[in-house]
């Protein structure tokens, strides 16, 4: 317990026993204020309510799941009970943004709260600069244990996933992570996982499996009274799909794609609701912070559609790309049933925790794309003060509230503008018919897109420049590395497409 020692001044003793009574009331309100546990126990429940400590924290992301793919947004086949349960007991956020509409520069948005091209992730399969500052190095620094499972996609790997080496120098750990079981990308049932580099080998649905582990470790650190922070990355439901006979039942009269990729879903949810019930068994479920989304957006040749009504979908900046399903739960300081049509995204959640467990300032970048929510979280209505930005194979767009600007094409490029809080399927553009809002949305794209030309220079790092240390996206059964896994694991059905023909 932290104590405040005070000597008595001068000017209390020479006032008497009334100067030092009057001097101990001072100091001991001060005393009052460092150790807020000496308090009376309804005022610790205000302070508790008014200032959080130190949170477990808990990311659970989605792979491909698109924005129409839940049952409390409404979709006709798929239910899912777990993430509506979820949705009623947190705030649940209508209109949130992955980092870009593929996988990898999403996960680089989560992890640095910046954009995916300033952390050089400009697609699928490219690595995170080690010269990028993390939310869990961050947390590290204010006393969490941290952990990955599953899915990481950013050490510049492409192809099915398979088990990160202790060799790789961009493994989760070298990112902040004090235990990892994870994969370089997409896993289905039966998967090899990698082990703080050591590779293990799991029967079973992926995303049940890594929920599993996590808890494992949640609850590790809970018995040793330290807050966690947990990444929970899941395979599901990326192609190929690979769901257990008992949850394609409600959909065998779709094809075999469609029937597989909600399967997958299904045990998704199954999972999310392992999740919860097991937090609660522990007894920490008021103590801990969960918040759930998509990486992209949702999948073409689904049936039935993935995007809930949405123009596009993954690979594409319209919302299809790039809208995805997000909860937020914390019993203890979320008021349910919270629906938040503010627009936020996955750059929001660093500024968002950082500011929760009160990290240090200097523990991240200066420049972030991102903005706490924590006020919204906690009832506010307001507007949105800072610009949603993307860029992906040289098209960007913003989001200022409810107005969207695209700049698309590469050779030609062009221009749209649309209000989304009228017009969410970008079905009439105003680029033309509101030249004032135009102008001004133009104005903020070319001062963001500025901004991230110095960051693509470097100069957003202590160095002014950027290193040559990443490794370009390549495939890893290319990988010299790789070559003594290649006979064994080509026996294995989620790398025979690959493997099949090597020698």
């Amino acid at each position: 317990m932290r104590r405040i020692r005070c000597m008595i001044p001068p000017a209390a003793a020479q006032l008497g026993w009334f100067g030092i009574f009057c001097w101990g009331l001072f100091t001991s309100s001060l005393s009052l204020l460092a150790n807020p546990q000496d308090a009376p126990a309804a005022d610790r429940e205000d302070q508790d309510a008014a200032s959080p400590q130190s949170p477990n924290i808990v990311l659970v992301m989605a792979d491909d799941q698109g924005w129409g793919e839940t049952s409390y947004n409404h979709h006709p086949r798929l239910k899912t009970p777990n993430l509506d349960q979820m949705a009623a007991a947190g705030a649940r956020f209508d209109r949130f943004y992955a980092g870009a509409p593929v996988c990898s520069p999403t996960r680089a948005s989560v992890l640095t709260g910046r954009s995916n091209r300033r952390t050089g992730v400009e697609s699928h399969g490219y690595a995170l600069r080690l010269q990028e500052r993390t939310l869990p190095q961050a947390l590290q620094a204010a006393g969490y244990s941290t952990g990955h499972f599953g899915k990481w996609h950013l050490n510049g790997l492409r192809g099915p996933g398979v088990p990160i080496l202790s060799s790789d120098s961009h493994h989760p750990g070298n990112f902040g992570f004090d235990h990892w079981l994870s994969v370089t990308n997409f896993f289905d049932r039966n998967p090899l996982l990698s082990r703080d580099g050591r590779i293990e080998d799991f029967r079973g649905d992926s995303s049940e499996i890594v929920v599993e582990e996590a808890l494992q470790f949640i609850a590790g650190q809970a018995a040793r009274k330290r807050p966690s922070f947990t990444v929970i990355w899941f395979g599901s439901p990326h192609s190929p799909f690979v769901a257990l006979d008992a949850d394609t039942e409600p959909f065998m009269d779709l094809n075999e794609t469609s029937r597989n990729h909600y399967g997958e879903l299904v045990a998704l949810d199954r999972s999310i609701g392992r999740l919860r019930a097991e937090l609660r068994s522990l007894g920490i479920e008021r103590e801990t912070l969960v918040w759930y989304c998509s990486d992209n957006g949702g999948l073409p040749k689904i049936t039935p559609e993935t995007v809930g009504g949405l123009r596009g979908f993954k690979g594409q900046l319209y919302e299809g790309g790039v809208r995805v399903p997000a909860i937020v739960e914390w019993p203890s300081h979320i008021e349910p049933t919270r629906i938040a049509k503010f627009p936020a995204c996955v750059m929001d959640m660093v500024p968002t925790l950082v500011e929760l467990v009160g990290a240090q300032a200097d523990s991240l970048l200066g420049v972030q794309d991102g903005t706490s929510l924590w006020p919204i979280l906690r009832g506010a209505t307001e507007r949105r003060n800072k610009v949603i930005p993307f860029s992906y194979q040289d098209e960007f767009a913003i989001i200022d509230n409810e107005f969207k600007l695209l700049q698309l094409g590469k050779a030609s490029k062009h221009y749209e503008l649309y209000n989304l809080e009228q017009d969410p399927g970008e079905s009439e553009d105003l680029f033309e018919a509101n030249p004032s809002i135009a102008r001004r949305m133009l104005v903020d794209m070319q001062a963001w897109q500025t901004s991230l030309n110095r960051s693509l220079s470097g100069l957003d790092y202590p160095e002014q420049s950027v290193n040559a240390e990443n490794p370009e996206p390549s495939r890893w059964e290319t990988q010299e590395r790789y070559q003594p896994y290649l006979k064994s694991w080509g026996q294995r059905p989620e790398y025979q497409s690959v493997l099949n023909g090597r020698d």
